[in-house]
This record gives C-alpha cells, structure tokens and sequence, in this order.
C-alpha cells in the first residue's frame, strides 16, 4: 500500500468497544417505546442515530428520537472498552496526522475517548459537523480538508460497510478490521485485518512519533 499522509479513524469498534453499551442503549429506548430492539440494532452500528430511525421506522420523529437515545449515550460508559492496541498505536501516531471521524455525536464520542484514556484529536469530525453521515463521504473529505491533505492521502480505518463505502466514495485507501462484522460484510475494503494490531503491517511510511 503506498504510504499515507494521514490515517482516518473510526471511532466505535476501531478505537473503542462500545458495541455492548451501544445495543444495551438501544435495547432500553426500544423497551420504554414498546418495539423490537433487534431492527435498529441490526443496522446503527456505523451510522448516525437520526439516519438509523429514519431508515427502520420512519414514522417516527427521529430527531426527537435521536435525542433521547444521545442523552442515554452521553452519560453512559458501562461496556465502553479501549479496543486493545488503541492507546499504543495513537501515542505513536505524529501530531496532525490522524484524525478521528464518527457518526455519534461531539459529547458521547469524547465520554467514550476520555473513558478509555485516548486523546482527542486536533481534527475531530462528529454527527454535527455532517450533514450526511456515513455512508456518505462528507465526513471523511471534511476530515481530509482540516488536516490539509489530499483524499488519495489518506488511508481510512473502518469496521462496518456504511464506514467502509463512505471512506471508498470518498476517494479514499480503506482498511477494515474485522472485529464485529465477518470478513465478507467488509469486503469492499482494500485491506480486512483481524485485529487493530495488525495495522501497522499493512502500511509502510506513517508518519509517527517514534523513533
């Protein structure tokens, strides 16, 4: 793969494990409303909120909705894990070289990442920076534009398909890891990798803090 200037994460289920807290989450909204959980659950991961209501029960309010389900986010970390080699990967990582893209919102992405002990990012695109989520690219090209570099650049670190067809539209290098999803599910990626640990391997040339 040729070298990247910039590496592009995804945030839940490539930084951080919040699929439990996450289907836990919905589980209790779907509960207090009277609904089937498994519907939303089957197809939020990777995608905002608003977009997942929209998408399962439109005749629902899904900013209404949305709302309710991002102040259950916000203050919840039970389930909320660093995916193991998180915290060594982005300590090596250059200033200005990485960014952080999400479909959940500012305040639940940052709980997560100050839960975990990761930094937060100089660029750090969230579901309010977008007016499309993924897979829409918007996010990924925003994060490409603040970090100053081209799309062709940068390499994107996804674990679902909405997150690896938005990095893909977005003229983008993709890499999956392939943690919650199977292998096949991720297929449009260039790269599917067991683990986050086994990144580095398949990149050569990122600019890092190492020696």
């Amino acid at each position: 793969m040729t070298s990247p200037r910039a590496l592009l994460f995804d945030l839940d289920g490539v930084l951080v494990d919040s699929r439990r807290c996450i289907e836990n989450i919905w589980k209790k909204w779907a509960a207090a409303r009277g609904r089937n959980p498994a519907p939303f659950i089957a197809v939020c991961h990777g995608r905002r909120i608003s977009e997942t209501i929209a998408q399962v029960a439109p005749e629902l309010d899904a900013k209404a909705e949305a709302a309710a389900l991002d102040q259950m986010e916000e203050v919840e970390t039970d389930g909320v894990e660093p995916v193991p080699g998180a915290r060594e990967l982005v300590a090596g990582l250059a200033e200005g070289t990485w960014a952080v893209v999400t479909s959940g919102s500012r305040k639940v992405a940052t709980l997560r990442l100050t839960h975990v002990g990761l930094p937060i990012p100089r660029v750090f695109i969230t579901a309010e920076d977008v007016r499309r989520g993924k897979p829409d690219p918007e996010g990924y090209l925003l994060a490409a534009t603040r970090l100053g570099v081209e799309p062709k650049e940068c390499v994107v670190i996804e674990d679902s398909p909405p997150g690896v067809a938005a990095g893909k539209s977005a003229g983008m290098s993709v890499i999956a890891v392939a943690t919650a999803q199977p292998r096949a599910a991720l297929s449009g990626a260039g790269n599917v990798i067991p683990s986050l640990s086994e990144l580095l391997k398949v990149l050569s040339g990122v600019p890092s803090n190492r020696s």
